[in-house]
């Protein structure tokens, strides 16, 4: 049985290339494109395969784009199982900008669902029997309920998985309020969960720990980009500063930092230990450009840099 399952309900064909500047009213010649198999959950099952973790990546694909993602999972060799839809999987690009440093990102809203389709994804999930952690990671397609990681909460419950969140918006408050194990939110989500402006450190952890007491979850990890992260639970509350590393591109930290945490907490690690691991994680995806993501040999390496502390 596997021992990590994620769902990718809005998978991409992700597409990086760099310019000098990206002007406007220009054809802009770029550099030759790398492609990656993208969407949140097939990144966390990216870093997670590469760790070592027992993981299959669920996902719903279509068209000759599907067809792409799939040949770039088998060629990443990621346990992976694709859920069939009509319509064409959207592909994702990004633009680095030498001249700056910044990533310009182009993401589509990607195809539609039915009813049968989406539901088709639930059924699948629970065909894999009972996962220790089942992890919904992005944003849903268009037609795809607001409560489908609702849904998705409480079937992982009703089958004793742990259900892990990593969305925003609509989607995530339903699956909030169905009660999840672990949500891995970022400042802006929590203050839009919250409505607070939260700009200190004890407003992050009352935010969080008021998300714990409504029963909504049961380990928050809060990403705070530049100023590191906090893991919060009902007992504690750890606190780490980010790494100082050569930033060649953003992209995939948060995918990463959730990758290296889950690993870690399926690893019977404590949480201040799963902590180190996903910062490391997170830091290490900052030294690869576009969608690369991290490499477990950078993760090893940073582990020992990273401090934390209770708080």
């Amino acid at each position: 049985m596997t021992d990590i399952l994620t769902l990718t309900m809005n998978p991409a064909v992700d597409v990086f290339t760099s310019i000098e500047q990206v002007i406007p009213g220009h054809k802009l010649r770029c550099a030759s494109a790398q492609t990656h198999p993208g969407g949140g959950g097939i990144n966390v099952a990216r870093v997670l395969h590469r760790l070592g973790a027992d993981v299959l990546a669920l996902y719903a694909a279509g068209g000759a784009t599907g067809r792409v993602l799939r040949e770039l999972l088998d060629h990443e060799h990621i346990p992976a199982q694709a859920i069939d839809i009509a319509n064409e999987t959207r592909e994702s690009f990004t633009a680095h900008e030498t001249s700056s440093g910044q990533d310009f990102r182009f993401v589509l809203p990607g195809p539609k669902l039915s009813e049968t389709e989406w539901r088709a994804c639930l059924t699948e999930l629970a065909r894999h029997g009972t996962p220790r952690f089942v992890i919904a990671s992005g944003s849903l397609p268009p037609d795809v309920p607001d409560d489908f990681y609702a849904q998705m909460a409480a079937q992982a419950h009703a089958q004793g998985s742990l259900f892990v969140i990593d969305s925003s918006g609509s989607a995530l408050t339903a699956a909030l309020r169905a009660g999840v194990h672990l949500v891995k939110p970022s400042l802006r989500e929590l203050r839009d969960l919250t409505g607070l402006p939260l700009t200190t450190e004890s407003e992050w952890c009352g935010a969080a720990r008021g998300l714990i007491r409504q029963g909504q979850a049961r380990i928050v990890a809060l990403s705070l980009g530049e100023d590191g992260a906090l893991l919060v639970t009902d007992q504690q509350a750890w606190r780490a500063r980010a790494l100082k590393v050569d930033v060649a591109s953003t992209i995939g930290a948060g995918d990463s930092f959730l990758a290296g945490l889950i690993w870690a907490l399926d690893k019977q690690h404590d949480v201040a230990q799963a902590l180190r691991y996903a910062m490391a994680a997170g830091a290490a995806a900052l030294l690869t450009p576009g969608t690369s993501l991290c490499q477990a040999k950078d993760i090893q390496r940073l582990l020992q840099d990273v401090q934390v502390q209770l708080i």
